[in-house]
Order: C-alpha cells, then structure tokens, then sequence
C-alpha cells in the first residue's frame, strides 16, 4: 500500500501511475483519501511488485515528479482490495443488532489499519474494557473519554498510531496502525460518520 501526496490537478495521478509502472509495480486500486485546501491530495494506491524490483524503487520513482511525495509504503496484510465504506455500511445493514460489532471488523479493511476495537471505561481504572475487537488489538487500552473522532497520543514505547471515535459516553471505537501512516482529517470525519451510522442502524 503506497499513500502518495501530488498536486490536485488533472494529470497528476497519471505522471503517478506511469512512474508506478516504470519502476516495476502493477497497480491494483487506487482511493482518493483527501482532497486540500492548499491544492494537494493524498491518495492510497494498492500495488503489486514485479518479481526482482524492490518497494524503494517505487519511491524513487515517484519522489522524482514535481509536487509528489511518497507519505507511506509498507506491505497491506488487510485483504486484497479497498474495502470503501460503502461496502462497510452494507455490512452494518446485514445485521442492525450487531452492526457495531461488524464495524469493528471492516475497520481494519476500510482505513488499511491494522486492528480495531469497541471499549468502554473500566470502573475508574483509567483502563477500558475490551467489548470486541479484531486479533492484533492490544490486550489492555486506556479509555480515552472521546466527545468526538480525534487521534490519541501514543503511550511511551508504542509503535501505534491510534484514533477514535466516541458511540456514546460510555463506549468509542479505537483503530490503529502499527508504525503509520498518520491519520488524516478525512479518514477522522470518516470514521466517525461510520460509527455514527453503525449507532443509528443498531438502534433500529
């Protein structure tokens, strides 16, 4: 998975995709995660490598275009495609009593995360209760006391980088990826329109 930044204009993306195919990689999928108002975009690309090249010659290649840089490249053990959230919501419908606990699992799919959970605070512990997550989530989490989807700081020592978002005052649901990328602005307002939705569908 590539999150690459280059010039929100026409043109842009395809100088991307060429030097992607030049430099030795075979493109997948390609999702527009944020469009700025400074004129850029951020963009994750899904791609597969031609047997002898390496990852860095992606970057390479990509970082010698004008106005382009590589934010993130690492390998995506989440599944084979973008899961849109889209998608995601038509998980969340296929079960309303269980639609938060269906979120939790996309998650990782949806934001190209690596875990995710639904907690809720431990007495006054400062410690959260794990409700349900998906495998690679941390067994112990602190309850962040979310009023709206933010990033968390990361502990001292903790390669995740964390964001949640709250489902009422007495639950939230965490995401995180190991090492990065950070999580934008956009992926926020996502994330916490989704737990919104999954909320409004639980309901009823």
């Amino acid at each position: 998975m590539l999150r690459v930044e280059l010039p929100d204009v026409p043109g842009s993306l395809g100088r991307v995709a060429t030097a992607i195919g030049e430099a030795g990689g075979d493109i997948d999928a390609i999702e527009i995660v944020e469009h700025r108002d400074d004129g850029y975009a951020v963009d994750d690309v899904l791609l597969e490598m031609a047997p002898g090249h390496m990852p860095d010659s992606i970057v390479s290649a990509c970082n010698t275009l004008d106005g382009v840089q590589v934010i993130w490249i690492s390998r995506y053990a989440a599944g084979g495609n973008l899961f849109l959230d889209l998608e995601a919501v038509e998980e969340l419908t296929a079960d309303p009593p269980a639609a938060l606990d269906r979120l939790v699992d996309v998650l990782p799919m949806t934001f190209r995360a690596d875990w995710a959970a639904r907690i809720r605070p431990d007495g006054d512990t400062g410690r959260a209760r794990v409700l349900h997550a998906t495998g690679a989530a941390p067994d112990e989490l602190p309850w962040p006391g979310l009023t709206r989807a933010e990033r968390l700081e990361e502990a001292e020592g903790d390669v995740d980088i964390r964001c949640g978002a709250p489902v009422d005052d007495q639950q939230a649901v965490l995401i995180g990826r190991r090492g990065g990328p950070d999580f934008l602005d956009s992926e926020l307002a996502r994330l916490g329109h989704l737990v919104g939705l999954a909320v409004t569908i639980n309901r009823g």
